[in-house]
């Protein structure tokens, strides 16, 4: 019956959603018509705890509903009152449901960073922008060759996190991979990697240009589906069996806050293969278990 069990989640998901979005959406209101810096620092508060129940409501039902078999291994250092960078690699939105679950109760509120259409998602596009989510724009290589300005809008848009540093402790979330794991995109790509895509260093780069020097650690997150199934519909039916997630925390190096990374070739390189070397360590990690 896992139709039933599937109807039944979504049920409680949606539930959830709505239930919490008609607090969410008056709040969302008073921040547009009163933007006294004073009031913006309590409605974003306000904000922030109902996203807060919003994804411990989920954990409950996920808990309790779909009773899932995931092994979870975090750091013991984590803190809700310090800043975090979490870098992750992307396979499917379980991921997002997965990190929510393991990571909710030991870091601050998250804020991914999202594609500037999801902005029009019912519910979650007025929440996301509400609690000033960085909302990035994709542009092909040929457009950034002949409009160059266009990769500082997404810097501009990693910059506003700054303003919520004074105001409250977040936890910036970024696949960088910038999009879901898929063989034929694997083939694509040529990857060098047996279980992963090509990284993009841009993203963190970012958030290291912008917030480096508030940051108080970076948390590596790797998500294996070995015994497990990537698909949503499969969670939400009580069939994505094993996942493990592992996070371990990264210290920054020091070369890394306040670099230049669009206009320093020196420093996006070294970025780069940071990066790099980073995502050769999580493909060997999940070749060793896909092996064994």
């Amino acid at each position: 019956m896992a139709w039933l069990k599937g109807i039944i989640s979504i049920t409680l998901l949606v539930s959830n959603t709505l239930f919490w979005g008609i607090p969410l959406i008056l709040f969302s209101l008073l921040k547009v018509i009163l933007p006294f810096p004073s009031m913006q620092r309590r409605l974003l508060g306000g904000l922030n705890r109902i996203a807060s129940l919003w994804i411990t409501g989920n954990n409950v039902w996920i808990r309790h509903w779909l009773k899932p078999e995931w092994r979870i291994s975090i750091p013991d250092t984590l803190s809700r009152q310090r800043h975090w960078l979490v870098i992750a690699n992307h396979r499917s939105w379980t991921d997002v449901f997965v990190m929510l679950y393991a990571l909710h109760d030991h870091l601050p509120m998250p804020r991914f960073f999202i594609k500037r259409e999801l902005i029009w998602v019912p519910v979650l596009g007025l929440a996301w922008w509400a609690l000033e989510f960085p909302m990035m724009r994709r542009y092909s290589a040929a457009q950034l060759k002949r409009r160059p300005h266009l990769a500082r809008h997404d810097l501009q848009a990693t910059r506003k996190l700054l303003t919520q540093i004074d105001r409250t402790p977040v936890t910036i979330y970024n696949f960088a991979e910038g999009t879901r794991f898929t063989r034929t995109k694997h083939e694509q790509q040529q990857s060098p990697y047996r279980h992963l895509l090509k990284p993009r260093a841009g993203g963190c780069a970012l958030v290291m240009t912008a917030m480096g020097h508030e940051l108080s650690g970076i948390i590596d997150v790797t998500l294996d589906y070995r015994h497990g199934r990537t698909r949503f519909r499969d969670l939400l039916c009580g069939k994505s069996a094993v996942i493990d997630l592992r996070a371990g925390r990264r210290d920054i190096p020091d070369w890394m806050p306040g670099g230049d990374y669009l206009n320093d070739t020196h420093y996006r390189e070294r970025f780069q293969a940071w990066i790099n070397a980073l995502w050769q360590e999580k493909d060997q990690q999940l070749s060793c278990t896909t092996d064994s």
